[in-house]
């Protein structure tokens, strides 16, 4: 299992298009992926489950991956979430 703690930085937090662009790039893997956040932890492959845990800036949430290729998922989603999915 391999796993990654950060900081929402992105102004607008987690929205509806960062969201979207999280759980397409989720799903390109095949390790069983997770978000942890807020005392809840999800399947990160579901854009309603990460749109309902309200991710705004300032959240810590920690990426949590589990399979063949999860060392390359968590980089993956960590560069995305460090490059403020484009938006700044």
């Amino acid at each position: 299992m391999t796993q990654e703690t950060l900081t929402i930085e992105n102004k607008t937090g987690i929205h509806a298009r960062p969201a979207s662009i999280f759980v397409q790039t989720a799903t390109k893997f095949k390790s069983k992926i997770q978000l942890q956040a807020k005392g809840k932890t999800i399947d990160a492959k579901s854009i309603l489950m990460i749109m309902s845990m309200g991710l705004v800036k300032g959240t810590e949430v920690t990426i949590i991956a589990d399979g063949p290729d999860e060392a390359e998922a968590v980089k993956a989603l960590k560069d995305l979430i460090d490059s403020k999915f484009g938006e700044e």
